[in-house]
């Protein structure tokens, strides 16, 4: 079974950065200093951030993804350093105007001291007036408890390689770990299931969250509950968080 994120060109397709690039690359120009991106992908976000003319740097684990990213970045003529590593153990000799992890990347560090660890790296390479945002999902319990087993259907999308291409998941969630270790099966008109991967995140849950960010010694200063900035209550799908050095 492969990854998702072996596969950076539908990767692209089925999940573009839609208003996560208003979002970040508004943050970015009101810092207005040098960028650091987390778990940047294919640089969906990036590469638009870099041609404002800001400092950017691009950290992902995926070879596959940085070197779509490469790509990306050279048909733009657009000037950003990226670099195979790991956000949990960032050790850049500088520090960073505007910091963030977008598209619930935070969610694939599936243990508390595996984000602890990636709070505080990033708290520590925050310039003292710095930002730190991510967004991550607000949990539904409700399709946490949906049974083991099904598909579900996620999405369907006309993509521009693939044709037609319909996505469905299982869940399997654990309440103890809060970590659901689900599938996704991906289809086209020709073949069902031409691909089938693993997508396995954990959740983090509102209460929780201030407790995690206060932890790694950052104020957590605004939580949204959508990319337009609009409060944060029980009906919110995601939470979009702000946050600066303690």
């Amino acid at each position: 079974m492969s990854d998702l994120y072996d596969h950076p060109d539908l990767y692209d397709e089925l999940w573009q950065a839609g208003g996560h690039l208003p979002f970040y690359l508004n943050l970015a120009r009101q810092q207005a200093g040098a960028v650091l991106e987390l778990a940047c992908g294919t640089g969906q976000i990036t590469v638009p951030i870099a041609l404002t003319g800001l400092p950017t740097v691009g950290v992902d684990s995926s070879n596959a993804m940085l070197a779509t990213a490469k790509r990306r970045a050279a048909d733009a003529q657009a000037s950003v350093t990226f670099v195979q590593g790991d956000m949990r153990n960032l050790a850049f000799d500088r520090e960073f105007d505007f910091i963030f992890v977008a598209r619930n990347s935070l969610l694939h560090l599936l243990s508390t001291d595996d984000l602890l660890a990636t709070l505080t790296a990033a708290r520590r390479h925050l310039t003292s007036e710095g930002i730190f945002a991510f967004d991550v999902f607000n949990p539904d319990v409700r399709l946490l408890a949906r049974p083991h087993g099904p598909r579900f259907p996620v999405m369907e999308a006309e993509t521009t390689s693939f044709g037609r291409v319909s996505v469905e998941e299982t869940r399997d969630y654990d309440p103890a770990t809060q970590v659901n270790r689900g599938t996704l099966y991906m289809s086209t008109a020709e073949r069902r299931d031409a691909w089938t991967m693993p997508m396995v995140l954990r959740n983090i849950f509102p209460q929780e969250l201030p407790l995690l960010v206060s932890a790694a010694g950052l104020d957590l200063v605004n939580r949204f509950g959508d990319l337009e900035r609009g409060p944060f209550d029980t009906r919110s799908r995601m939470q979009v968080c702000e946050c600066r050095r303690r």
